[in-house]
C-alpha cells in the first residue's frame, strides 16, 4: 500500500471517436497520459489505490461507438476497479477493496424499494464519478459501497477486479430472472466477458441445463469446462437456423420446450435476435448486453407465449460479497478467465479488444 499522492495519475478520454454522417468521416478517439489534483475528501468518502481495472465492453462503447458518458470528457473511463484503501474513512484505512460498478444514492424511490442497482441518481466510474474513473493510479469513491476482500488466498487483487461488473453483472440478471435450482438456462454470447460468467453464475446456482451459444469455438469449448452442458456455434447462422438447432438439441436430449431462462450477453443485434427467436411459451429473456442497434419484434408473442422480456443493469452493492464469496470458494473461475496487462498498453489494448473481443477479460494494472 502507498501513501496518499500528489496527484492522481491517470488515463483520460480526452475525446471519444466522432463520425459525420454527412462526409461520412471519423475522428478517431483520444486517450491521453495525464495528471489530475486529488481532491478534497468529504465524510464517508475514501481514496483507493487502484490494483486492477477491467476492460469492459461498455468502456469500448463510450470510446468507439458513440455511446454518450454522463460526464463529458475529459474523463477516465473504466468501472472495474479493485484496490486498496490510502485515506479517508478510518475504519477502511489499509483494507482491500471491490468497488461496485454502480453506487446508488440510498434515498430515492428506487434505492427504497430493492431497485438500487438503476437508481437515477447512482455514481459509477468511469462515466458519471466526476472525472474519475479505474484507469488511474487512484480514485475516490464513497466508502458505504465497498466491498472488502478478504482471505483471497492466491488470487491476486488485480484480478478480483471483474467482480465489479462481468461477474455481478450476472448475478443480477439471476436474481431478477428469479432463477431457481434446475431451472433451465440459455446463454447468448457465453464467451463474452461477461457471459463467461453468466454460463458459471448460472451452474452455481443451481440450473439443471446451461447451453451456451456464440461464434468462437475455442472458447465455447473452454465454457463446457464452467458451467455450459451443450454449446451452439453460430458462425455465419442466422437467428432462425440457430433457433432451429436449439429445438433439435433439446429434442434429442429430452430438454423441454418451454420454460427457457435465456440471457442475452452479446450487446449486439445479431445476438439480440438470436434470442428474441429462442422466446417461447413461459420463456424469460433477460436483456444484459447494451447496443445502440435497433431489432424488429413481433411483440404480441409475448402475450401468446406468457413470456417476459426484462432488462438489467449492473448489480446492487449488497450482492457483491455473496458473489466475492463465490470468486474465492471456487464455485465461479476468476484466475482462468483473466489476463493482466500494464496500464500503459491501454491504447493498443483497447484497438485489440475492439477489433477482436479476448480470451480472457483484459485486467490494467497502474504502471504510471
Amino acid at each position: 500500500m502507498g501513501g496518499i499522492p500528489d496527484k492522481i495519475q491517470t488515463w483520460q478520454m480526452v475525446q471519444p471517436t466522432t463520425f459525420n454522417r454527412e462526409t461520412k468521416e471519423s475522428t478517431p478517439g483520444k486517450l491521453e497520459k495525464t495528471e489530475i489534483p486529488v481532491p478534497e475528501l468529504q465524510p464517508g468518502e475514501v481514496l483507493v489505490e487502484v490494483a486492477g481495472c477491467g476492460v469492459c465492453h461498455t468502456d469500448l462503447g463510450y470510446f468507439y461507438d458513440g455511446v454518450p458518458t454522463v460526464s463529458k470528457p475529459p474523463l477516465t473511463l473504466g468501472h472495474e476497479i479493485s484496490g486498496t484503501v490510502v485515506a479517508g474513512d478510518e475504519a477502511w484505512i489499509g483494507k482491500e477493496v471491490i468497488i461496485p460498478a454502480v453506487m446508488p444514492c440510498r434515498k430515492c424511490i428506487l434505492c427504497k424499494t430493492g431497485r438500487g442497482n438503476r437508481c437515477l441518481a447512482q455514481k459509477m466510474p468511469g462515466n458519471s464519478l466526476g472525472p474519475y474513473g479505474g484507469f488511474s493510479s487512484h480514485i475516490p469513491v464513497p466508502s458505504i459501497d465497498l466491498c472488502e476482500v478478504k482471505d483471497r488466498g492466491d488470487i491476486p487483487l488485480s484480478h478480483l477486479a471483474v467482480v465489479a461488473d462481468a461477474a455481478t453483472t450476472p448475478y443480477q440478471a439471476a436474481k431478477r430472472a428469479d432463477l431457481q435450482p434446475g431451472d433451465n438456462v440459455v446463454v447468448v454470447g457465453i464467451t463474452g466477458g461477461v457471459g463467461q460468467y453468466m454460463g458459471q453464475t448460472a451452474k452455481a446456482l443451481g440450473a439443471k441445463t446451461v447451453i451456451g451459444i456464440a461464434r468462437n469455438q475455442e472458447k465455447l469449448d473452454r465454457a463446457l469446462k464452467f458451467g455450459a452442458d451443450f454449446v451452439i456455434n453460430s458462425t455465419d447462422k442466422d437467428a432462425r437456423a440457430v433457433s432451429k438447432e436449439f429445438r433439435g438439441l433439446c429434442k434429442e436430449k429430452g430438454l423441454p420446450g418451454t420454460g427457457w431462462k435465456i440471457f442475452e450477453v452479446t450487446g449486439a443485434k445479431g445476438g439480440q435476435e438470436i434470442a428474441l427467436t429462442l422466446v417461447s411459451f413461459t420463456s424469460k429473456l433477460l436483456v444484459l448486453g447494451f447496443s445502440l442497434a435497433k431489432v424488429e419484434y413481433a411483440i404480441g408473442r409475448l402475450m401468446a407465449f406468457d413470456a417476459e422480456i426484462i432488462g438489467t443493469w449492473g448489480c446492487l452493492p449488497e450482492y457483491y460479497p455473496i458473489v466475492l464469496e463465490m470468486a474465492l470458494s471456487g464455485k465461479i473461475n476468476v484466475p482462468e478467465f483473466v489476463e493482466t496487462r500494464p496500464m500503459s498498453a491501454i491504447e493498443e489494448t483497447f484497438t485489440e479488444a475492439h477489433k477482436t473481443p479476448p480470451m480472457k477479460r483484459i485486467v490494467l494494472t497502474p504502471d504510471f
